[in-house]
């Protein structure tokens, strides 16, 4: 016997569903309601999110709530579907989809804005393959915790409202606590969304998503005459400046394939993601990606390489002369280095005060960040010392050894410094909007995660508190603020699948 989700009754949480995605070419979804649980219970519930959202707090955040959230009943509106894409992982093509998710439909904020409800971990879809659906409940705090710190970090990325236990257990390595995480996302389309569409051969498919995609996401270049090469050069910039922003924080997404490049410009999935300690541009963390194709310091170039796929797939769209769109995609897809660079340099000199521009100002930071390397110091501590440094004239903090390369670097950025001719007091209170003196520290997390799932959600919610204002300094957050100890550097992470 077959267990369907239920349809909630009433309209009282604020639930305004649409459907605009299910109208597209059903090449693209599979109707898939979630697969009810045992025994759903409310972990997390994002109030502020649900307010931000139209939602009724009070209405959701217990056991009606958790049952929606859960996916035993479905809220008003909702049109359960399974997405069908494809990617590239690890440089390898696979046909892909919702293997475990579903999206419940696209809420209508207060202020107009079309933003996707989806169940992660909600049972089974055509897609699964030899997969069981679900999900377990560290890898969806995980996401939970990440994504919302990269929110408070002002960077864009996908949101999480709610993760709920299922009251069953799901088998890994080990038997571990069933969950759901409720994603909020602009969409779910990604670079593998289009490449599936190509690998059809469906022009017509293709071509409508094309249109819905640049209409949702960048309405300011529906009247452009090349729509799809109009559509490339919007993600490209998107995409550029997001992953200049990634690097600037010391952020490592960890699994970088094409099906996790959201055509929104926004972080998607938080799998065996994690932040720098020690600044290493080599520094891979994710367990499986034992080449190091998604370390750190090569997003910018898998950032690229990704394009080159959404690219490829535009190519019949972008001109019916292939060589003409050859030509006009390359073109398009060169300008994502410069796109980028352009970017970071710009973040960099946010990190170092620098409220001016001059030529020399990114090799003056290629300087300080190996000097870093060099000194092994800490990432996110190196750049919060330095307003302190402007202050004080002196260098301070992880860099205050007094090697010679550094104590040149300092009389350099002294000099930069004084060419800008700003008031001092200008210059540290910028300085400490772009350097974060919190980040989700990996050990942190880590400690978190073991207390909730062995039943202690105190150690969460603390992290939760601090990490909703990274930028300040305060009494209660001044043990989160430090690094790990040394014999805690080399950190794993796991996909979580």
């Amino acid at each position: 016997m077959t267990i369907k989700a239920e349809r909630a009754s009433g309209s009282g949480a604020g639930w305004r569903l649409e459907n605009s995605y299910a109208r597209l070419p059903e090449l693209f979804y599979t109707r898939a309601a979630p697969v009810p649980v045992v025994r759903p219970g409310m972990v997390l519930f994002n109030e502020k999110l649900a307010v931000e959202l139209g939602l009724d707090p009070g209405a959701l955040a217990g056991d009606a709530g958790a049952e929606i959230f859960a996916g035993n009943r479905l809220p008003d509106g909702a049109e359960p579907i399974a997405q069908a894409y494809a990617g590239h992982q690890f440089g390898h093509f696979t046909n892909l989809g919702d293997g475990r998710a579903v999206l419940l439909g696209e809420q209508i904020t207060p202020r107009g804005v079309r933003l996707d409800i989806q169940l992660k971990g909600s049972g089974r879809t055509p897609y699964s393959r030899r997969g069981d659906g679900r999900a377990a409940l560290g890898p969806m705090l995980r996401e939970y915790i990440v994504s919302e710190a990269m929110h408070a970090l002002g960077i864009p990325t996908t949101r999480s409202l709610a993760v709920v236990t299922t009251g069953e257990e799901i088998a890994r390595e080990v038997m571990l606590p069933g969950a759901v995480l409720t994603r909020v996302a602009a969409s779910h389309i990604r670079v593998g969304t289009f490449e599936y569409a190509s690998a059809t051969g469906d022009g017509a498919a293709l071509e409508a998503l094309t249109r819905y995609t640049l209409q949702r996401h960048y309405p300011e270049l529906a009247g452009a005459d090349k729509v799809a090469l109009a559509l490339f050069e919007g993600v490209l910039e998107r995409q550029a400046r997001l992953i200049a922003q990634w690097v600037c924080v010391g952020f490592v997404h960890g699994v970088m394939n094409t099906d996790n490049m959201a055509l929104s410009g926004e972080t998607i999935d938080y799998g065996p993601c994690a932040f720098l300690d020690i600044h290493d541009p080599a520094t891979v963390f994710s367990s499986i990606d034992r080449a190091g194709r998604y370390a750190y310091g090569s997003q910018p170039n898998i950032g690229h390489w990704n394009l080159a796929r959404l690219a490829e797939a535009l190519l019949p769209l972008i001109d019916k002369d292939k060589d003409k769109a050859v030509e006009m995609a390359e073109e398009a897809l060169g300008k994502f280095p410069e796109r980028f660079r352009a970017h970071y340099t710009a973040g960099l000199r946010a990190k170092l005060g620098l409220l001016t521009a001059e030529d020399g100002d990114f090799a003056l930071a290629q300087e300080f960040l190996d000097g870093m390397k060099a000194a092994e110091a800490d990432f996110t501590l190196s750049f919060a010392a330095l307003a302190g440094a402007v202050e004080s004239g002196t260098l301070s903090g992880p860099l205050s050894s007094g090697e010679a390369p550094l104590r040149t670097w300092h009389e350099q950025w002294k000099a930069r410094l004084e060419r800008q001719q700003k008031v001092r007091s200008e210059v540290v209170a910028a300085m400490r909007r772009a350097n974060p003196v919190l980040i989700p520290r990996n050990h942190r997390v880590e400690e978190a995660l073991a207390a909730a799932v062995a039943g202690d959600l105190s150690v969460l919610h603390r992290l939760l508190d601090v990490l909703r204002a990274p930028f300040d300094e305060t009494p209660a957050n001044c043990s989160y603020r430090t690094a790990p100890p040394r014999d805690g550097q080399h950190y794993r992470t796991f996909c979580g699948t």
